[in-house]
């Protein structure tokens, strides 16, 4: 059996540790490979490479950052079909959901290519006789990213490519569940000319994730992951004077307003709640029917979901693929559970969905829908991170906006209307930090930066766009005045 290797100093090794985990093919629910878990040694030596290799890159010219970040977004969109089906292999997601992901990805490395651009700073004349006031941005030397299983290209790209555009070394932790697509990436990067420790990629799990939030020469941590841990990462990094942006979970909401076209409304909950098997932050996991459109929109959305067709992801004709692990699978169905216990109305039952043949030790849950969910209920107050969609029934708009902002999450939100005016004032009054007009899932564009609020977002910056910039460099503010000279000696000869 394969064991999956770090990625330190331009080379692939296992490090000094003899701990590993396994990944799982998730459509068969069997062992497909191992992958190396870092002791605090291999942490060690991932960021004495990044230390190693900060100095030159983030003395390297724009031009030359420039140049090395178009050809790694060449190599990747070459190889996008070669990364999805690696994404596809070990988080279980229908290839077409991969492929997407490998999308807003190169996004990300698009924007990061503007670097240029990006870093150029203010400069104001004679703000007093004489002097000169400028600003610049210089990068902070190491830096870390910790990021999650459910998107295993596109997030780590949301960090390392905008990072080492700035001059920065990074050290990568991925999600252990599904490591290998990171470990191609750093091989891309160095294929497009990359110096060697500029990006590390250490596999492990707390071991590595605390030592790296220790460790005196990181300078910043990047983390995307579920709120306990991400409150975890905020604490102890910056108790340890580090630089951290930490972006938890999500319970994000789709009001559906009594004016809104239904059948648009209820495509946008089906994709945005069972894409991914409901395994993204950005997932709507609420739909509030507001008025009288609850009962039409609850049957448009249930015929819907019965008509998913879930299979293994490599299956053409895959809407819906399997949960990432057996642990996980096993936790999402035990709030289907919990829902039934605590009185919501299971209109689509996922729990006795029957795989193909050769599939049926997978980690399989269909989509699954609830009405009539109160706030009370767990499967309304947890996030559940699996193709569970619940809907909430409120009298008026102003309750639907209360219920949302009632909420202890703050990460994304839409609004289905045909009232510009409403949708404005739902967009002014909601306490969210993403928010969706007729758009289901409102994840920014690069050049926009990506974060909630509330307990959405521990730190003060968020993602990618200018914020990402700003977060992975430190301003300096310079004064100058340089005094008369007698004449100017240029140092050029002159005839005697």
């Amino acid at each position: 059996m394969s064991t999956i290797p770090h990625w330190i100093d331009g080379a692939r090794t296992t490090g000094v540790s003899s701990r590993t985990s396994d990944v799982f093919n998730p459509a068969i629910g069997a062992v497909a490979s191992q992958v190396t878990l870092a002791e605090e040694a291999d942490v060690n030596l991932a960021v004495a490479s990044a230390v190693k290799a900060a100095e030159g890159w983030g003395e390297s010219s724009l031009a030359t950052r420039g140049r090395v970040l178009f050809k790694f977004r060449e190599l990747v969109d070459r190889h996008r079909d070669e990364l999805a089906a690696i994404i596809t292999a070990e988080h279980g997601k229908v290839l077409s959901d991969a492929a997407g992901e490998v999308q807003r990805g190169l996004e990300v490395v698009e924007f990061a290519c503007g670097i240029p651009h990006l870093l150029k700073g203010e400069h104001s004349e004679q703000v007093s006789r004489g002097v000169d006031a400028y600003s610049v941005r210089q990068p902070l030397g190491v830096v870390a990213g910790i990021t999650p299983f459910n998107f295993p290209v596109m997030v780590p790209m949301w960090m390392f490519p905008v990072a080492i555009a700035a001059g920065n070394a990074f050290v990568l932790k991925p999600s252990e569940r599904d490591p290998s697509a990171a470990v191609r990436l750093a091989e891309l990067f160095q294929e497009a000319g990359l110096p060697d420790g500029v990006l590390n990629v250490l596999h492990g799990d707390a071991v590595a994730v605390n030592a790296l939030l220790d460790h005196p020469d990181v300078a910043a941590v990047s983390f995307v992951g579920s709120t306990p841990i991400a409150r975890h990462v905020y604490a102890r990094g910056t108790a340890a004077g580090k630089r951290v942006q930490a972006l938890g979970g999500a319970k994000n909401h789709m009001v559906v307003l009594p004016d809104a076209d239904l059948d648009v409304a209820a495509d946008a909950a089906v994709s945005a709640g069972y894409g991914s098997a409901g395994e993204r932050c950005m997932a709507i996991s609420v739909v509030v029917a507001v008025g009288d459109a609850g009962d039409e929109l609850v049957e448009k959305i249930a015929e819907r979901t019965r008509k998913l067709v879930t299979l293994p992801g490599t299956d053409p004709d895959a809407q819906m693929g399997p949960l990432v692990t057996g642990a996980h699978r096993d936790r999402v169905k035990s709030y289907v559970d919990a829902g039934v216990g605590e009185g919501a109305a299971l209109v689509v039952d996922g729990r006795g969905y029957a795989p193909p043949s050769g599939h049926e030790e997978g980690f399989w849950l269909a989509p699954t829908l609830f009405d009539h969910v109160t706030p009370e209920m767990s499967i309304y107050r947890d996030e559940i991170f699996g193709p569970v969609l619940g809907v909430v029934r409120v009298p008026t708009f102003d309750d639907a906006v209360a219920l949302v902002n009632a909420n202890q999450y703050g990460n994304g939100t839409a609004v289905y209307t045909g009232d510009g005016l409403a949708a404005r004032e739902y967009q002014r009054r909601v306490r969210v930090g993403m928010v969706g007009i007729n758009v289901p899932i409102p994840v920014p564009m690069a050049y926009y930066s990506f974060g909630g609020w509330k307990d959405s977002l521990f730190g003060d910056t968020h993602v990618h766009g200018a914020e990402g910039v700003r977060f992975y460099t430190r301003a300096k503010a310079i004064t100058a005045r340089w005094p008369r000279q007698h004449g100017i000696d240029l140092g050029f000869p002159t005839h005697g």
